[in-house]
């Protein structure tokens, strides 16, 4: 049967009857708001959605302003999950219209002093966008309205804190085969930017063309702190086609400028706090094996913790200096200790957790330790730099015997 003229709205205001009647929200104001000259379809929500952040407290979502709240904190107790984001959820908005939406945050609901409250689980993530959404209609009606706000949540201002600590070797006199540097930092580093962060300058200001080896695996510690850097061993040792048609990256009797960019990003993606620059001039090149027979020893005094100190004729490599020095008590067990060196790598002393007792002790040293230019105990780095790895599998010590008397 047809349905008169007079009477071709009232299906749609059924509608919304029966689903305003499932909240238990339908109020003699909003009936009078949705009246027959204004279809359903037209009506307006007043409510507000709004972002709460306090000191101290979790952020929430709310809805403010809402004049069906009173009716809905009555049903509260009988509406599940599902229905209490089908009213209000909030969403992380992907970053990209090509990405797959991601389902609703997970939290917990709660009416308050005439407000909605969606308390997330986790924390907010900064610089994520969030989207908040309030639909009182969501069951499927013909006449759904509903609010989103957008939210972002910013990034707080990193302050840049992170500083090259040093850089080894200490020295401002380099030999014209020097082969690293150590760069050490006081905060984990980003990777894979090293080599367009750091520069060598010649004396006027000028920079030196590809002096440093690089490659696709930047050496860094395991901390992500210290990086080495290699001059290009291809550049240094004689007899190589890059050493007789490009030479040495340095050159005695001229001076150069270290530069490591302040724009260097540390792993928390904050620029360094300031540059660092370190100059040095150049001499001679070091051709020669460290002697271990040049050395020379100061044994400490029994039934104390001085140190016993290591002289050096030259400064040696600060990395490995590190490593390859041991102390062995006369019942031939390595002592635990710390370690320090100083005077531009040409001191090194041991500092044992327990006071010396009066004995025959003895410095063990890995033959594998280097001078500035990579010339080993025993080897010059001119013949060592291109050995098959096979051949040097295996790693032998000398040892420099001292007393400690009582």
């Amino acid at each position: 049967m047809p349905v008169p003229q007079g009477r071709r709205l009232l299906p749609s205001w059924r509608s919304w009857l029966r689903r305003f009647a499932c909240l238990g929200i339908l109020t003699l104001t909003f009936l009078s708001a949705c009246g027959l000259q204004s279809p359903p379809s037209q009506a307006t929500i007043s409510a507000e959605i709004q972002l709460e952040r306090k000191e101290g407290a979790p952020p929430v979502f709310k809805v403010v302003g809402w004049d069906q709240i009173g009716l809905l904190k009555s049903e509260s107790a009988n509406l599940g999950a599902d229905r209490w984001q089908a009213l209000f959820a909030v969403y992380v908005d992907p970053d990209s219209p090509s990405e797959v939406s991601l389902p609703p945050l997970l939290g917990s609901y709660r009416i308050e002093e005439q407000e909605l409250i969606f308390q997330p689980r986790f924390p907010l993530e900064p610089g994520l966008r969030y989207r908040a959404v309030f639909d009182p209609m969501a069951d499927g009606s013909q006449a759904k309205q509903h609010i989103t706000v957008n939210f972002t949540i910013p990034k707080a201002e990193a302050t840049a804190s992170t500083t090259v600590e040093n850089v080894y070797p200490t020295t401002n006199r380099l030999p014209e085969n020097q082969l690293k540097f150590y760069l050490h930092f006081s905060a984990p580093m980003s990777r894979g930017e090293a080599y367009s962060r750091i520069h060598l300058l010649d004396e006027n200001g000028e920079p030196v063309e590809l002096p440093f080896l690089e490659l696709d695996e930047e050496l860094w510690d395991r901390q992500g702190k210290r990086l080495t850097i290699l001059f290009d061993p291809g550049r240094i040792k004689q007899g190589l086609v890059p050493h007789e048609e490009v030479g040495l990256p340095i050159n005695e009797g001229h001076n150069y400028t270290l530069v490591i960019e302040q724009g260097w990003l540390d792993a928390q993606g904050t620029p360094l706090k300031e540059g660092f620059e370190k100059s040095f001039g150049v001499v001679a090149a070091d051709r020669e094996s460290p002697d271990p027979k040049t050395w020379r020893l100061t044994s400490p005094q029994g039934g104390t913790r001085q140190p016993l100190s290591v002289e050096f004729p030259e400064p040696l490599d600060g990395g490995l200096l590190l490593r390859l020095l041991d102390v062995m008590d006369p019942a031939r067990n390595f002592i635990e200790g710390s370690i320090q060196i100083d005077r531009q790598e040409t001191r090194w002393q041991f500092t044992p957790l327990e006071p010396w007792s009066a004995g025959d002790y003895s410095l063990v040293v890995g033959t594998t330790l280097e001078d500035l230019a990579g010339n080993r105990i025993g080897r010059t780095f001119e013949v060592d730099v291109f050995e098959r790895i096979e051949e040097r599998v295996t790693t032998t010590t000398v040892s420099l015997p001292f007393q400690v008397l009582p």
